[in-house]
């Protein structure tokens, strides 16, 4: 069985799950998740605690009984205690504003790139250089963090562009060129 899988979700205080069907909705102080499972796991609640459990043992069936569970566990504590993700912007010049529901971006383009938040996604900028990304899903904090990176990757050869906070980026040695008297032309 898997180790992920059998493990118990436990509700926590002011957290309200329900159970039709195939379809699981949670409520919290933060929001409202509600998201469907396929019949092989039945989702149950038990004395404060949601299981998961599967119905066969097959591969395809065993694989999927740990993201189940990780899926409704990223539900309980998207309602209670949210999701956040930080981008830092670098670069000389390059900066960010909020504008309503849109980020606007100055990053080295000709214009500035402009981003519409959608729904349930909440942003603040410090800085002008770090925005924080926040939010009930999971899923959709992480899928607008990574369209936003995607405006301007981090560059491997300067620390120019957006990145995670947290991500290290390896810096590759650029080119050396040739030296000698002139500026680097060679001597005839």
């Amino acid at each position: 069985m898997s180790r992920i899988g059998r493990k118990p979700i436990l509700i926590p205080p002011g957290v309200e799950v329900k159970i039709s069907g195939n379809a699981v909705e949670v409520k919290g102080p933060r929001g409202k998740l509600k998201r469907e499972f396929p019949a092989e796991f039945p989702v149950s609640i038990e004395t404060g605690k949601v299981l998961v459990k599967r119905s066969s043992e097959e591969r395809q069936a065993r694989a999927y009984h740990g993201l189940v569970r990780a899926l409704v566990n990223n539900m309980v504590t998207g309602v209670s205690q949210g999701f956040e993700r930080r981008l830092q912007i670098m670069g000389v010049g390059y900066r960010a504003s909020l504008e309503g529901k849109a980020l606007k971006f100055l990053v080295g383009y000709s214009h500035p790139v402009e981003y519409k938040l959608p729904e349930g996604i909440e942003a603040k900028i410090e800085k002008n250089t770090l925005v924080i990304l926040s939010g009930v899903d999971r899923q959709l904090v992480g899928q607008v963090a990574a369209e936003i990176r995607a405006i301007r990757p981090p560059s491997a050869y300067k620390e120019l562009g957006i990145r995670y906070l947290e991500e290290k980026i390896k810096l590759k040695p650029g080119k050396t060129g040739a030296t000698g008297a002139a500026g680097g032309a060679q001597a005839r």
